[in-house]
C-alpha cells in the first residue's frame, strides 16, 4: 500500500511566532505541536514586540481547545481541516541523540519528527521550521523538513526592478505631455506592454523624453515635475519618481525599495516635511533588530535609552534635512518647531501597537525585516487622512527568519500591485557617495 495523501506537520516555535494563524493553513493535514514549543513559547509571551503578540494569541487558541484531549485524541480544527496534537512522546530523542546528543529544544523537536515519522510509517510526515539549520540538520538523518511558505511571495520582481522605457513613440505625444498640464488620457497611448496603476516611466523619441506616471484616478499619464522638498531635491529618475507618488494625496501606500544610500528615507522623510499642514503628525519608526544575538536587556540604560542606538538613522536623516537648509530660515525653524511639539515623532515601531492613526503621515523604515502579519497588522492601524510609506532593502534582512520571499515588504508590494491606492518604487542608484555606492556594488 502506498503513503496517505494526508500528511502529518511538526511545527516548531519559529513558525508560531512569524504567523499566530499558522493552524488554518494546512488543510486537512494534521498537526502535531511538540511540548518544548509550548515551553518556548511561554518565553516569549511577555512583551510588547510583535513576536510576543503573536506567542499570547497562540496560546489563546490553544486554551480555546482544551475541552479536547490534545495530548491523545487531538483536536479537530474545522471543517475541511485535520486535528491537532501537542505530543509530548520523547522516544524518539534516544534515536537522535546518537546524532546529536546535546538535549536542546531543536533536538527535542527532531526527537519529536522522528517519533511521529516511525510510529504512522504509511503518512508522510514533514517539520515545518523556518531555522535553516535545522532542516539541515533533519535532512541529515533522513527526516522531512520544510520551510513555511504560506506567505511566500513567488516572484520577486523587485529585485533590480528598473523602470520602464518606451522608445519610438509618436514626438507629438511627447510634445503634449509638455504643453498639456492635465496630461494625456492613457487610451491615447500605444504602449508595448501595460502599465499599473501610479507605475512611472520614461517615453522617448530621439532627444525627445519625459518622465511620466499613469494616474489611475485620472486614467491619464502625466508628465512628472521634478520637485524639491525642505532642501532635497531629486537628482535621478526615480528619486522623482519616489517624490512624485509620495507628495500625492491620493496615493495612501507607498513602498520604496532599493539598496542602501539609495535616498529611500530621505525622500519619503522630505515629502513629509513639505506635507506637514496637511497632517496632524508625522511618524517615522522602524522595527528593532538586535545584532549579534544581542537583546535590548543586554543594552545600558532605561527602556527609552536601549531603542535610541537603533532610531539613530532616522534622526540622522532629519539631520541632513536640516543641514541642507539655511539656519533659521522658515522650513528650518518648522523643523524645529515640529521637534518641539512632538508633531515630529521617531519611535521603535513596537510602540505604535494599539494605535490608531489619524491624520498621520507614517513612515516606516527596515520594513524587510517585518514579516507579513506585522505589515498587515501596521497598514490596518491607519485611520482616516493617513498616509503609510514602507522603506527597505530586500536583499539586506536580518531577522534569522525572513528572506527575500517571506518579508512583509515583499509581501505587501506582491499583493497591492495594481490597486489605486498604492504606489512602488525601486530605487537604483546610490546618491551617498561614489565610494559608497562601489561598495553596495562589489562588496
Amino acid at each position: 500500500m502506498g503513503r496517505n495523501k494526508r500528511k502529518n506537520f511538526i511545527i516548531d516555535t519559529n513558525v508560531i511566532l512569524h504567523d499566530f494563524r499558522c493552524l488554518d493553513n494546512f488543510e486537512e493535514n494534521d498537526i502535531y505541536i511538540p511540548i518544548v514549543v509550548l515551553e518556548e513559547l511561554d518565553r516569549f509571551k511577555k512583551g510588547n514586540e510583535q513576536i510576543n503578540f503573536n506567542a499570547r494569541e497562540f496560546l489563546r487558541q490553544l486554551d480555546s481547545l482544551t475541552d479536547d484531549d490534545l495530548f491523545k485524541k487531538g483536536a479537530a480544527l474545522g471543517s475541511g481541516k485535520g486535528r491537532l496534537y501537542i505530543e509530548t512522546n520523547l522516544k524518539g530523542m534516544d534515536k537522535i541523540a546518537e546524532f546529536y546528543p546535546e538535549n536542546i529544544p531543536d533536538h527535542r523537536i527532531l526527537g519529536v519528527l522522528k517519533e511521529v515519522t516511525e510510529r504512522d510509517p504509511k503518512t508522510k510526515t514533514i517539520l515545518i521550521t523556518k531555522d535553516i539549520n535545522l532542516r539541515m540538520k533533519a535532512r541529515s538523518i533522513e527526516l522531512l523538513a520544510e520551510d513555511y511558505i504560506n506567505d511566500k511571495v513567488i516572484d520577486v520582481f523587485v529585485f533590480g526592478k528598473q523602470h520602464k522605457t518606451f522608445t519610438d513613440l509618436d514626438p507629438v505625444l511627447i510634445d503634449r505631455l509638455y504643453a498639456e498640464p492635465d496630461g494625456i488620457d492613457y487610451s491615447e497611448l500605444d504602449l508595448s506592454e501595460p502599465v499599473v496603476a501610479n507605475e512611472c516611466f520614461v517615453m522617448k523619441n530621439g532627444k525627445k523624453s519625459a518622465l511620466v506616471r499613469y494616474n489611475p484616478f485620472t486614467r491619464k499619464v502625466k508628465k512628472i515635475e521634478k520637485q524639491v522638498c525642505y532642501g532635497v531635491q531629486p537628482r535621478n529618475a526615480e528619486q522623482a519618481f519616489a517624490l512624485e507618488v509620495l507628495l500625492d494625496p491620493e496615493v495612501k501606500l507607498v513602498a520604496l525599495t532599493g539598496k542602501a544610500g539609495t535616498g529611500k528615507t530621505l525622500l519619503a522623510l522630505a515629502s513629509a516635511l513639505k506635507q506637514s499642514n496637511e497632517y496632524g503628525q508625522i511618524l517615522l519608526a522602524r522595527p528593532i533588530v538586535a545584532l549579534s544575538n544581542k537583546e535590548l536587556g543586554f543594552l545600558p540604560g532605561d527602556e527609552k535609552e536601549k531603542i535610541a542606538p537603533y532610531m539613530q538613522p532616522l534622526f540622522d536623516n532629519l539631520g541632513v534635512i536640516k543641514n541642507l537648509l539655511a539656519y533659521g530660515n522658515t522650513e528650518y525653524r518648522n523643523i524645529e518647531e515640529m521637534q518641539k511639539t512632538k508633531k515630529i515623532e521617531i519611535e521603535a515601531l513596537a510602540y505604535i501597537r494599539g494605535r490608531s492613526l489619524s491624520e498621520t503621515f507614517c513612515i516606516v523604515d527596515e520594513a524587510q525585516n517585518l514579516t507579513p502579519h506585522e505589515i498587515k497588522t501596521i497598514i490596518t492601524r491607519a485611520g482616516e487622512g493617513t498616509k503609510m510609506v514602507f522603506t527597505g532593502d530586500l536583499q539586506q534582512i536580518d531577522s534569522p527568519y525572513l528572506d527575500a520571499q517571506s518579508n512583509g515588504l515583499a509581501y505587501v508590494i506582491d499583493k497591492m500591485n495594481g490597486q489605486e491606492l498604492f504606489a512602488h518604487v525601486n530605487l537604483q542608484k546610490g546618491e551617498r557617495s561614489k565610494l559608497a555606492e562601489l561598495a553596495s556594488v562589489l562588496l
